[in-house]
């Protein structure tokens, strides 16, 4: 499936990118270099790696050693039920460079990006009510205009029951964080690159702090629980998967999780896609999820609580907040050198804020 999908999960949690052909997969690589270099003490740089995913260098298969391959941090990895959405951002999908035929190709395919500064190139959502994911590709996105891009954006946020807020302020936030890093950076600038989004879908167990007391006391949770400080708030739904059926689960779903950050989205082909949904539905009818113990109120005393880590449930608030989402800068074919601020980037960069506040205020 590699050259379906110019993408390759690895065991090691990471995913393998494969380069494109030059000038594009070459100037990636060397982006990534420069930014990562063992070297390096420009602090714009160094504060940039914060928002990309880790870089390890690049990778052949040793039977095809001309085949070069990016090795990056999966960032969905730590998520059980992630929801991804990819975002084309800035103004201009082409480059200072491109041919006339070219810049004609990148126009057409969404006219409305030098106003709206932003494109949605791809999301995939996890519903609660009906355990599944829904899907979008690039014409969802291109289908958006001005008027219906609040609506299309906030599909990523719906879960099937209710508008995932927290995720959109978390979001928000860690927009921000980037668009000041660019507000203060003019050494580099960014064409048909991308944000990828991340949140969990799952419904996970809520961490309540001692002062909720009373509400844990009305719930008839054990007192045994509430000596560390934070205690656990529990729906019946929580099950906890051992990490040898949840390392299954994983593999067989991630695969297509991973595909959101390749370029030739286009690649990827319906075969492979039954192939996977037929894959969990194996997985399913072997019990995996049905044997998995299901914790009932009784049954939540002290020693489940390590397995509950397991699933990211009981942990500290701030970590939990990290892990709930991710906002990661990726694809960076056509980053160029620069003596002037990204104005483009800016631009959509404040404009999709500005759509998340919309959507979060109304």
């Amino acid at each position: 499936n590699a050259s379906l999908l110019g993408i390759l999960q690895h065991p090691d949690g990471t995913v393998l990118k494969q380069l494109q052909p030059p000038p594009r997969g070459p100037r990636e690589q060397e982006f990534y270099n420069k930014v990562y270099d063992s070297d390096c003490c420009d602090s714009v740089l160094l504060e940039l790696r914060e928002y990309l995913p880790k870089y390890f260098g690049v990778w052949s298969p040793p039977t095809a050693p001309n085949d070069t391959y990016l090795k990056l941090e999966d960032v969905t990895r730590k998520f059980n039920k992630p929801c991804i959405m990819d975002v084309k951002i800035g103004q201009k999908s082409y480059d200072p460079y491109a041919s006339a035929e070219k810049i004609q190709q990148q126009v057409s395919k969404y006219p409305l990006m030098e106003e709206i500064g932003f494109l949605v190139l791809g999301m995939r959502v996890y519903h609660v009510s009906s355990d599944s994911y829904e899907t979008q590709n690039q014409h969802y996105g291109r289908g958006l205009t001005k008027e219906t891009v609040k609506d299309g954006i906030s599909k990523f946020f719906h879960n099937g029951y209710c508008l995932r807020k927290d995720a959109i302020a978390a979001s928000i936030q860690k927009i921000e964080k980037i668009l000041e890093w660019f507000e203060g950076q003019n050494q580099l600038n960014f064409y048909a690159s991308s944000l990828l989004f991340v949140y969990e879908g799952s419904c996970q167990a809520t961490t309540v702090r001692l002062s909720d007391v009373t509400l844990a006391e009305k719930r008839g949770v054990p007192k045994g629980l509430l000596s560390g400080g934070d205690i656990l708030e529990y729906n019946n739904n929580i099950h906890v998967i051992n990490s040898t059926e949840n390392g299954k689960i994983e593999a067989s779903v991630s695969k297509g999780l991973s595909k959101f950050y390749a370029l030739h989205k286009k690649a990827y082909s319906k075969r492979h896609h039954s192939q996977l949904s037929l894959k969990v539905e194996n997985l399913e009818q072997g019990n995996v999820w049905k044997s998995s113990t299901c914790i009932a109120q009784e049954h939540l005393n002290g020693n489940v609580i390590p397995q509950l880590e397991k699933v990211f449930c009981h942990m500290p608030a701030e970590i939990k907040e990290s892990a709930n989402v991710e906002v990661r800068m990726i694809d960076f074919a056509h980053v160029f050198p620069s003596n002037t601020k990204d104005e483009g980037y800016i631009y959509g960069l404040k404009n999709l804020i500005a759509v998340l506040q919309n959507i979060l205020d109304s």
